[in-house]
């Protein structure tokens, strides 16, 4: 596919998590070639806005003009634009190079997460009178639509009044009321356009690593809108990128993170490595006569994509690994959703911490047990004689509960859970790890071989 050319006009973060540098890399993972004006440079990190220097208004409009005239960009967003005098710099030369097919999204930036002012107060009716008006659509949060209309938003309500009151007062044919600062309830965004309002819900992502949200959900909704798809749609898969991007959160510094949509694609870059570690852990558990690590239910290696959220995306080997003669033999090579049960296992690991995305059911020895602890391994156990009544009675649930019980008893994920088994369940031992290599070294070392 060929990139298009998008345009981002906003301000610099030189701690890298929003503004220009955050829209790009929105741009670049989804596939479409960016370029960018720069209105202000901005000293900030995570902690903060600490100092802002506008750009010469006639240098604004000398990178406009080179960029609109030579490259042409089929959709355009605008983020801080710092002064009256810049907007009114962009919406000119807008009006110049744009035609009616080409898209833009503002992104009316006024206020830092600290309070620090993006926007000059005088800049704000200059906003709304001539860049409102010729946008396909812009994303105000809540406290820039506070600023804009003047009132308190407290309650999903004040949203929908206050996303048809923004609708009347900008004349631009959608807005979008981005509902994250209502911290009482999972994010509301709330869409209204020519076809009446809409509402958008996500879960709430508990972290503290969110800077940038705005400028990767008006990025991502620019590139959406350029390749064809309708408001609606833009808006709720822009939602859907935002809400992955905040799940993989950067903890850079000592304050807020930003967002990170590099993890939007991480899963489809590692889908083959995944294979292949999984490929190479097997050679190295081949190599050894290891049949005695073998339970009587067999054996399975699992591990995980990234940001695994399902038991398709943990791949492991279909008819689990059987012991045969000395050693050990499969069915089948790995492949995604081959193993349920282990892939259960990793996923409530992951849970509790991502990095730990492998996982191997051995034979349950009371050797190995004491080989762990001399070895240094940690150790947690759950008792299937503690499960409750209605988790027994539910498909799948008795191995999250307890490989759940057994972290929370260490307070981290252990290196081995396991159990005495109960009346028709054979005691197992679960090795984990960050990968498929390191699961087998630990297990061929419970079994009492040498590390290579």
């Amino acid at each position: 596919m060929k990139p298009f050319p998008v345009l981002t006009i906003a301000g610099s973060d030189s701690g890298g998590g929003a503004g220009l540098q955050q829209d790009l890399k929105v741009f670049t993972v989804l596939g479409s070639y960016g370029s960018s004006v720069v209105t202000a440079l901005t000293a900030q990190n995570t902690l903060g806005v600490h100092a802002v220097e506008s750009v010469d208004p006639y240098f604004v409009r000398k990178q406009l003009d080179a960029v609109l005239e030579d490259i042409g960009p089929t959709a355009i967003k605008t983020g801080m634009l710092a002064s009256a005098e810049i907007v009114e710099i962009v919406a000119d030369c807008l009006d110049r190079h744009i035609n009616k097919d080409t898209i833009l999204v503002v992104d009316p930036v006024m206020v830092s997460k600290n309070g620090h002012r993006l926007l000059e107060e005088d800049a704000v009716d200059v906003l709304k009178t001539r860049l409102l008006p010729i946008a396909d659509v812009f994303t105000p949060n809540i406290p820039e639509a506070e600023a804009l209309l003047g009132r308190r938003i407290k309650t999903l309500e004040n949203m929908r009044l206050a996303a048809l009151d923004l609708l009347k007062l900008s004349d631009c044919p959608a807005v979008i009321l981005t509902g994250g600062h209502l911290h009482y309830r999972d994010p509301v965004d709330v869409l209204a356009h020519e076809e009446g309002v809409f509402e958008m819900t996500g879960p709430r992502i508990h972290t503290p690593h969110t800077h940038g949200t705005g400028c990767t959900f008006s990025a991502a909704l620019l590139v959406l809108l350029a390749r064809g798809f309708r408001m609606v749609n833009a808006a709720q898969k822009a939602k859907e990128f935002v809400t992955r991007a905040i799940k993989g959160g950067v903890p850079v510094g000592k304050g807020t993170g930003p967002t990170n949509p590099l993890s939007v694609i991480e899963d489809d870059i590692a889908r083959y490595p995944v294979i292949e570690a999984l490929e190479k852990a097997w050679l190295r558990l081949l190599s050894h006569p290891c049949r005695c690590l073998v339970p009587e239910v067999q054996m399975n290696l699992g591990y995980a994509l990234p940001w695994a959220s399902s038991t398709q995306d943990v791949a492991a080997f279909p008819g689990r690994i059987v012991g045969l003669e000395h050693g050990v033999a499969r069915i089948r090579g790995p492949a995604y959703g081959g193993s349920s049960h282990v892939a259960r296992i990793i996923l409530t690991a992951m849970a509790h911490d991502r990095e730990y995305r492998s996982a191997m059911n051995v034979r349950h020895d009371l050797e190995y047990l004491k080989r762990a602890q001399d070895l240094g391994y940690s150790v947690a156990e759950f008792s299937r004689k503690d499960e409750p009544e209605e988790v027994k009675f539910r498909e799948g649930s008795t191995l999250i509960w307890g490989v759940k019980r057994a972290i929370e008893s260490v307070g981290a994920v252990p290196d081995i859970i396991h159990d005495a088994g109960d009346m028709g369940k054979e005691p197992i031992i679960r090795v984990l790890g960050h990968d498929p290599l390191e699961v087998v070294d630990k297990a061929l070392r419970l079994a009492g071989f040498p590390r290579l």
